[in-house]
């Protein structure tokens, strides 16, 4: 198609510096009368294409027009002015190399259009930080010499904590930092094995002078996502059901941090919710439950009825204790 042949041209025109009619003839499997009529449409609609005469003459586009056109759709160009999270940028220490860098892209454009970007940019922000300020025990110091190795391809010995509390030093090859929320990843390879290590626990990396193949076929986005949901599938599953005081409804399914209602059936005949509830664990159900009072009453299984009524019964003693001091 002709537009085609035209958007090529001018894709053609800003990546060199001038360009003879036969070599865009060649390029684009034309005859050069052809690549003359095209120059003459170009120049009809508006475009500033003009051509230098002489021996190393060629086919130019106006230096400005050039800086300005980037074949960019309307839709394709408000997505490069949305404001990404600043939190995760400052965590790679690249937040003054974007906010330049679009700077610079805006620069590009006539009046008109930095008005209509900069108009977008204001109606959209994301941010990915948590309402609570991260204290030493949460920041994650060793980001900076991940990111260094990711880019280089360098192995880095580690000193881990995994959840339960038992450090252990390891020599991984990174292959790729992934943000999940506020909460920085790392996947490398340990033993010839894919894993995921959380930033947040690596006490101290070392930067190692031996380099590693990365692997030819791996693509960072498709094993996060897999990885993802083989984690999503193998999470353990305690599962409650209850009766629910009405008080409590809303409260019950305003976020699913803490419990998953799994199903909630209509009012029954005395004004209480039949509802199936999950849990991790039993005694996150436990203490969840016992959170509520009298407002959450256990149906199955029997050992959570059992394990609620030992706890309630110990807070009791204890407070009976308090009492008699």
């Amino acid at each position: 198609m002709r537009a085609d042949r035209l958007l090529s041209i001018l894709f053609s025109l800003q990546q060199n510096e001038k360009m003879t009619t036969k070599e865009l003839a060649t390029q684009l499997e034309v005859t050069e009368r052809t690549i003359h009529r095209d120059m003459d449409a170009l120049s009809a609609a508006g475009i500033p294409v003009f051509a230098e005469r002489g021996k190393y003459g060629g086919w130019k586009v106006v230096e400005e027009y050039k800086k300005a056109f980037s074949g960019l759709k309307e839709s394709e160009l408000k997505t490069l002015f949305l404001s990404p999270s600043s939190h995760l940028l400052t965590d790679l220490g690249i937040e003054h190399e974007w906010s330049e860098a679009r700077k610079k892209l805006l620069a590009t454009y006539p009046a008109k259009k930095k008005h209509e970007l900069t108009h977008n940019w204001d109606r959209v922000h994301i941010d990915s930080s948590t309402w609570r300020k991260r204290n030493a025990m949460t920041k994650e110091d060793g980001l900076k010499e991940l990111q260094q190795a990711v880019w280089n391809d360098v192995n880095v010995e580690i000193d881990y904590e995994k959840a339960d509390g038992k450090r252990s030093t390891r020599v991984i090859s990174p292959l790729g930092l992934v943000a999940k929320g506020s909460t920085w990843y790392v996947v490398a390879l340990s033993n010839g094995q894919l894993r995921n290590f959380k930033v947040s626990r690596i006490h101290s990396v070392t930067m190692l002078s031996e380099s590693f193949n990365r692997p030819v076929d791996f693509n960072l986005a498709e094993y996060w996502q897999e990885s993802k949901q083989s984690f999503i599938e193998n999470l353990p599953n305690y599962e409650v059901e209850a009766l629910i005081s009405p008080s409590i409804v809303k409260r019950l399914t305003f976020t699913g941090r803490f419990v998953q209602v799994i199903h909630l059936d209509e009012e029954n005949e005395d004004g209480w919710f039949p509802a199936i509830l999950s849990f991790d664990t039993k005694e996150e159900a436990a203490q969840y439950v016992l959170g509520f009072g009298d407002h959450v009453q256990i149906n199955q299984p029997e050992e959570l009825k059992i394990k609620v009524t030992q706890m309630a019964a110990a807070v009791l003693r204890m407070y009976e204790k308090a009492k008699q001091e």
